[in-house]
């Protein structure tokens, strides 16, 4: 739905700053669309960059009619509010840009393009994406991903949030430099409102899960590797999606993404996360499922260093790798090499 010359307008109240904002800012960091405005109350007149580490020129205003005077085309909702549905307040927001004559993307779990009041101020031309649609034709998984020649290279995560769909991407990137036949693979949202291809994992009936991410992985198993966007954690009590990606994309190989210094699953505070070789042993054992599946190694670790200074953490990422004997980087922050190299070699 989204065009070249789309401008687009974030919606990221009390997200610039927190993990509720994380959709917003990841189209910040990845979007090749034009971005004219970040809409929060909390961080405007602010410096983007200083805030978020982002390095993109873009205004920080209060209100969707302030982000107006930038000319944008298309509404993102780059939050996520607790319970999928944006409060009120921001409700009437998206009604005043669908009456200013915008479009919408909505990554939240609660449609809007049903919503009779919201249709009945769209302006001709103009439309609501619901990202997060189940696709049609799903049937189970049959584990049929593993018979194909590609490299499926699938982010694991010690808790929700660390950073599977960043790493992921910034592999794809890296691959891509390589000359390879490389495929960013969408399982999520953000993916799919940054113009990949993919399915909205969390928006699919468990009994088609695994399914639905084996069609994924097979209409792109002509490619020399794919790099399959993460979801989720085996150990967070809330989390349902991993381990239908596990068994739909049969990956060939492992990425474990963590959080330095995290110590407890951050909505679940009494859940520990276990010394990091513990949580590699969990991931290689329930992809292997005692050998009802080719073997699958994690590979090397992705560490989430956002929170800590440079020389913190280079010396996170050395103990990383001591503790576990894997390369170790923050793909972000400093390069995805280690963990290229350990994929292809």
């Amino acid at each position: 739905m989204l065009k070249a010359d789309d401008r687009i307008a974030i919606l990221l109240h009390d997200g610039t700053q927190s993990s509720r904002g994380k959709t917003g800012l990841s189209l910040l960091r990845y979007s090749d669309l034009p971005i004219v405005a970040v809409i929060d109350q909390q961080c405007a007149g602010g410096d983007l960059a200083k805030l978020t580490g982002i390095q993109r020129a873009v205004p920080i205003v209060a209100s969707v009619a302030e982000a107006l005077a930038f000319q944008p085309t298309v509404l993102s909702i780059g939050i996520a509010p607790s319970g999928g549905a944006l409060p009120a307040a921001w409700q009437q927001e998206v009604q005043q840009a669908i009456a200013a004559g915008l479009s919408v993307v909505n990554g939240l779990h609660t449609p809007m393009a049903t919503d009779p009041v919201l249709k009945a101020a769209l302006q001709p031309d103009r439309w609501i994406w619901d990202v997060r649609r189940e696709p049609a034709g799903l049937t189970v998984g049959s584990g049929k991903a593993r018979e194909l020649g590609c490299l499926r290279v699938l982010t694991v995560g010690t808790d929700m949030s660390v950073g599977k769909m960043s790493t992921s991407l910034e592999l794809h990137k890296a691959s891509l430099q390589r000359g390879l036949q490389s495929r960013f693979l969408a399982t999520g949202q953000t993916g799919l409102m940054l113009g990949h291809d993919g399915v909205p994992l969390d928006a699919v009936r468990i009994d088609f899960a695994a399914g639905a991410i084996e069609q994924m992985v097979m209409r792109y198993g002509n490619h020399e590797i794919l790099h399959i966007e993460g979801q989720g954690s085996l150990l967070n009590p809330a989390s349902t999606a991993t381990l239908p990606l596990l068994r739909g994309s049969q990956p060939t190989h492992l990425i474990l993404v963590h959080r330095a210094g995290q110590t407890q699953i951050q909505s679940f505070s009494h859940v520990t996360i276990p010394p990091l070789p513990k949580v590699i042993e969990v991931y290689e054992t329930v992809a292997t499922a005692g050998g009802a599946f080719a073997p699958t190694k994690v590979v090397g670790i992705a560490l989430n260093t956002f929170h800590l200074d440079n020389e913190a953490a280079q010396q996170a990422i050395e103990q990383a790798q001591i503790e576990t004997g894997l390369p170790c980087t923050d793909p972000i922050r400093f390069s995805t090499a280690p963990l290229l190299e350990a994929i292809l070699g």
